[in-house]
Order: structure tokens, then sequence, then C-alpha cells
């Protein structure tokens, strides 16, 4: 199967490379290296240096004619949307209709879907399952769950199918540790260092932590399963960030105490998803643990910054 993916050179789209180029397909990557890594590519994958605006973009829809579009090309920083949020509608929801339209002209049979548990707010009743009202509290939420619409339309008006996968807090190898998300990341690399790492609010929030490769697997599965449906990706277990600062510590060695500033504005404070769509539609439950799964997270890094060799 030939599989476009947008964003390939991100933390989670390299791993969804790798894992449909270790299943025997073919690779694109379209990606503008805005904050995505040459590095993060598979060698095996093609790769294309454009952002989704790029004229040229239609030629490699009809040069390499996917079958399916992974769509991972976004703008992921929360307090970013709210600072500046047409700039965040661009990125994430004009872009991605522009993404829309050459799949339409080229005769793309599905659209895989990266959105987020941020279109659900402040969750009502735990675990989260798809058919929780839909209240987003930033601009990027908000404009991840309005994609969402455009591909029904596309769908009801095209026939061009999709699958939607609500991710959690997806943590693991590649994720970037110098922006706003990726806590693990953060974590990691500032107590790999001997420094603290400053948790905001008291702690007590939790995440639904989701390994990577599990996500990757998400995707995958999706190629085939999953048409028309809107699914979580998760674990269905609440860590607390505090609980995650302390799991860190241990693993990296460090007796740095955490330091704590002020609750960040657009996020939500508890969540964990009920993920029994996703096992029904795809055949897929998350099967990293995640005190496995920091471990694989902490040597990654700990590799990094040993440096080559």
């Amino acid at each position: 199967m030939r599989i476009l993916i947008s964003g390939g050179a991100g933390f989670i789209g390299s791993h969804v490379a790798d894992a449909c180029l270790e299943a025997g397909h073919r690779v694109a990557v379209v990606d503008s290296l805005r904050t995505g890594r040459r590095e993060n590519i598979p060698a095996a994958a093609a790769f294309h240096s454009l952002d989704l605006f790029s004229p040229e973009l239609a030629e490699v829809f009809r040069t390499f004619r996917p079958e399916v579009v992974c769509h991972h090309a976004a703008q992921v920083q929360v307090g970013y949307s709210l600072e500046h949020p047409e700039e965040d509608a661009t990125q994430n929801l004009l872009s991605s209709v522009r993404l829309l339209e050459h799949c339409r002209a080229a005769g793309v049979r599905k659209v895989l879907y990266a959105s987020t548990v941020g279109v659900y707010g402040e969750p009502q009743t735990l675990p989260v399952a798809e058919d929780h009202p839909v209240d987003p509290l930033s601009p990027y939420a908000a404009s991840k769950h309005a994609v969402e619409h455009y591909l029904r339309l596309y769908r009801v008006n095209w026939g061009l199918d999709y699958t939607v996968l609500r991710y959690a807090n997806v943590y693991g190898p590649r994720q970037d540790p110098h922006g706003e998300a990726g806590v693990v990341a953060i974590f990691t690399r500032r107590l790999l260092a001997g420094e603290s790492a400053v948790i905001h609010g008291a702690g007590e929030q939790t995440r639904d932590f989701v390994h990577v490769e599990d996500v990757a697997r998400a995707n995958l599965l999706s190629l085939e399963r999953g048409s028309a449906a809107v699914l979580n990706v998760g674990t269905g277990v609440e860590t607390s960030v505090t609980r995650l600062y302390a799991l860190l510590a241990e693993l990296t060695g460090s007796a740095a105490a955490a330091l704590h500033g002020p609750a960040k504005a657009g996020e939500i404070f508890r969540i964990r998803l009920d993920c029994r769509h996703a096992e029904k539609s795809l055949g897929w439950r998350a099967t990293v643990p995640l005190a496995e799964g920091l471990r694989r997270t902490v040597e990654f890094f700990r590799r990094q910054a040993d440096g080559p060799g």
C-alpha cells in the first residue's frame, strides 16, 4: 500500500512511518521541518520538504499516488494557540482542508487523522468515551475538532473514508523536550542533566500516558479497519504529574526536587480514556505499561545525552 504521511518528520509521524515500512508498505513523508527533524525520517521513506500550502504538493500526489494519507502535521502547542488563535487555525484547520482537497482530487481512498482528547474539555465523567460531550478549552483543541467535521463532510459528499484517532498524552523516544508539550520528554531531559523540572500547578492533575509504539500500531491497524470511526487511543490509566515526576526521578537516578509554577491556561485537570471502541473496531489495545515505556524513553534520552558512540 502507498501511504503518504504529513508531519512524518515529527515525533509521532516518524514512528508511524517506521511501522508502515516494517509492515511492507511504501511510504512518502511530507514535512516542512518547521518542528520536525530530518533525522527522524526513515531512510526507506521518500521525503518531500514541503508544507501543506505548497503548490508542489499536487505533484507529490500525482507521482506517488497515495492510497492512504496519514495526517499528523499540526501546530500542537496549547499555549501558542491561546496567544495566536488565527495562526493556529491556519496551521491546523485550513492546511487540513487543503490536504483534503488534494486527497479528493487524487482519488485517495482513506485519511487517518491524528486528533486529541483535548476536544472533550474537562471531563464530566471518567473514563471518557467517544460519545462524551465535546467542549474544547483552547483554540488548538477547537481546530483539531473542526477537522473531524470536515472529514465527515468529505466522506458524505465525495466518498473519502477516514478514521479519527483521538490521542491521549503520547510519549516515547524522539519526543521534543524543548517545547511546552511533551511533559515526559521535558522532565526526562532536565532530570538527566541533574536539573529540577517545573510542575505547573499542584501536580495532582492527571493524564492518560500512551506509548508512541502503541499509537503507531493503532495507525497501522486503521489502514484497513475503523471506517468512518472516531476512536480514543489511550490506556485507560490515570497518572498524576507528581507520580510521573517521581517515576522519572527514580529511572534517571535524580534527587532533584520538582519546582512548582502556575497552572497552564486551556488545559484539563483530569483525564483517562475508555478505549473499548478501538478494541472493537481495530482489535487494538495499549500493550506497553507505563513503567516499561518510561524506561525505554529514559534510555533513549540518555543515549542522546551521551552522544555518538
